[in-house]
């Protein structure tokens, strides 16, 4: 599923945690930071993921790294790729999924830092995740970037 050429443009990379909680599949997702994404939930949820640092970069590495960087959870030991998935802005998000499991309370993301408000010329930081929750499937469906729901798809196929 994965190109085996490594895209260089407007490409990240990201993995998908997964746990079996009472016999129910749950999938760790992220909901981006910042002023815009604040109150938006449903669509604005995703699998952590960032940019390669250069074409030089492994992709799995990449993941294993933005995971660590923007949610502060360990990346496990065993991953199984969940391909590539094009998002309407056209960057490219390759992922992979690995069985762990972590409490979101104990969140730590790194930070930006961007204009706001707009044209105020006052820099503030914001944090690349805000918040993280576990999710069933189902809701995880509703939640994600739409994008982003093949990465479901596939793992429950994959599991089943």
């Amino acid at each position: 599923m994965v190109n085996s050429s490594r895209p260089t443009r407007r490409c990240s990379a990201g993995l998908l945690m997964y746990r079996r909680s009472g016999g129910v599949l749950e999938v760790l997702l992220a909901h981006t930071g910042g002023p815009f994404w604040a109150k938006r939930d449903l669509g604005a949820w995703t699998i952590p993921n960032g940019e390669f640092r250069g074409e030089s970069e492994d992709p799995l590495e990449a993941a294993k790294r933005e995971f660590s960087e923007e949610a502060g959870f360990a990346t496990g030991t065993r991953w199984v790729s969940l391909g590539e998935a094009r998002q309407r802005s056209g960057k490219l998000v390759l992922a992979w999924a690995f069985e762990g499991d972590c409490d979101p309370a104990a969140l730590v993301s790194n930070t930006f830092e961007m204009e706001w408000p707009p044209r105020s010329g006052l820099m503030q930081p914001f944090a690349e995740i805000d918040r993280a929750a576990w999710f069933s499937v189902d809701a995880a469906r509703v939640h994600i970037l739409e994008a982003q729901i093949v990465f479901i798809e596939r793992l429950q196929a994959l599991l089943d």
